[in-house]
């Protein structure tokens, strides 16, 4: 990837998400798919200013779903990233 203004899409804000910021220093983001763990490294660092120092990512394939009779549509797929921040760093999301 070369833009990191595309890299990040949206945080993901759930039970385990907020559990985790809490417990661990980790920050839980909806990632476009084609990004590797560097390329979300450097936009966390570049677009909100916080050190990192380990991302972990993981695929999710959209769910099917069924529309009228053999109309069969599915939700879009995405990939999920988990990224620690060093110690010291912190960041509020709500």
């Amino acid at each position: 990837m070369k833009d990191i203004y595309q890299v990040i899409k949206n945080v993901r804000l759930s039970e385990k998400a907020t559990m985790l910021q809490e417990t661990n220093n980790e920050v839980t983001l909806e990632v476009d798919r084609k990004a590797n763990k560097l390329d979300i490294k450097r936009a966390v660092e570049t677009l909100l200013g916080k050190k990192v120092s380990a991302v972990r990512t993981a695929n999710y394939a959209g769910k099917a779903k069924r529309k009228r009779r053999a109309d069969e549509g599915r939700t879009n797929h995405w990939k999920k990233a988990i990224v620690r921040l060093k110690d010291g760093e912190s960041l509020d999301l709500v």
